[in-house]
């Protein structure tokens, strides 16, 4: 008898966390499903995000780059991971489109504390993927040198600015602008331009931090 009421308790156990697991799992596909809504329907201005083959975790998205700055004409493709946990965990995201600035490194990693979990970010569940994105485009347009992922770009953005925007603009040149004939339009277009607009990057050593309106956090990669 009391063998079956410890398996009882153990079951009991077992269901309660798969019925939580099941219950985060559910709310992120509810998240999402809204978020994707919205981006269909209202996009930011430079914006758009699709998902990849049906996978609502596994997104893609474009952010022109603005008027007025190095990466003026530049299309960039962006990828997004949403984890398990997502509200409660930020997306993972990183520039598949190679980009010359100074929180963006050259695998694709983003400084930015909005992509952070606090004490070291300033993620929230309040926030979004549309969000983010808007923080992104703003961080391309301004950049933070004083807390940097390219140590080299940075100090050019800082003693030698003329020198950071040409060579932004060449980079933005080579690989934001071949090929490029606009934002697509549906999401087949946005395989072939995935294709186009990307090159494989070179991972360098050490673990890759997650990689992305409102008041926008401050970013920091401390």
């Amino acid at each position: 008898m009391h063998r079956a009421k410890e398996g009882s308790s153990s079951d009991d156990v077992q269901r309660g966390k798969f019925e939580e697991i099941n219950q985060t799992r559910m709310q992120k596909i509810s998240r999402l499903k809204r978020e994707l809504q919205l981006l269909t329907t209202e996009p930011p201005p430079g914006i758009m995000c699709w998902q990849t083959e049906g996978q609502m975790d596994d997104l893609r998205a474009h952010i022109i780059g603005g008027s007025g700055t190095p990466f003026e004409g530049g299309v960039f493709l962006l990828e997004i991971k949403v984890p398990e946990r997502y509200p409660f965990e930020p997306p993972q995201i990183r520039y598949l489109t190679p980009i010359y600035h100074p929180n963006i490194d050259n695998a694709g990693r983003i400084c930015h504390d909005a992509l952070k979990l606090p004490p070291k970010g300033a993620w929230k569940p309040s926030l979004n993927i549309p969000t983010v994105l808007t923080f992104l485009q703003l961080m391309m347009a301004e950049p933070n040198p004083d807390d940097p992922l390219m140590a080299d770009i940075s100090s050019e953005f800082k003693y030698n600015k003329q020198l950071y925007l040409d060579k932004a603009r060449k980079w933005t040149q080579k690989h934001a602008m071949q090929k490029n004939i606009g934002v697509v339009e549906s999401k087949e277009d946005g395989k072939k331009e995935e294709k186009s607009l990307s090159r494989k990057r070179d991972t360098p050593s050490g673990q890759e931090q997650p990689g992305v309106g409102p008041q926008e956090p401050k970013r920091g990669c401390v």
